[in-house]
């Protein structure tokens, strides 16, 4: 049996939307999965009811920058044409991940299928900076 919750952003939410043992579809967004292969690093990211094109990738400083956008219109009516329920909602999401200053944007690869955006990072080992020396000749 639910019961309204004091603890929720709106005593409302538990009498209209369902939660199963404690999930809140707010919680769920931009949940990231990341695995390392042998030749880098997968990231699966759930995007659910988010549109390809309402998604954004960025690589700047080696940081991975993931952007979407969502809207969401829920509105029901009764027989006659009045509101039971009227929400709306519309929000940007981002997540940002820090791949290394030698990765570039065309190693990246990313897929967006059935509301999963899937990427591949390649491995790179960091370059090395030489510490030159410079000798100052001393005469004599």
């Amino acid at each position: 049996m639910l019961l309204p919750s004091i603890f929720t952003k709106d005593l409302f939410d538990d009498f209209f939307e369902p939660r199963y043992h404690g999930y809140d579809r707010n919680q769920a967004l931009m949940r990231t999965d990341v695995k390392e292969t042998a030749q880098g690093y997968e990231l699966s990211m759930d995007l659910p009811g988010v549109k390809k094109d309402d998604l954004k990738a960025e690589l700047k400083d080696g940081y991975l920058t993931i952007s979407a956008t969502t809207s969401q219109n829920n509105d029901e009516k009764d027989t006659e044409g009045r509101y039971i329920r009227r929400e709306r909602y519309y929000g940007t999401f981002n997540r940002s991940f820090y791949v290394g200053e030698n990765v570039t944007q065309e190693e990246i690869k990313a897929k967006f299928e059935n509301g999963i955006l899937t990427l591949h990072v390649p491995k790179k080992d960091p370059v090395k900076q030489v510490d030159e020396r410079k000798y100052i000749a001393i005469e004599g």
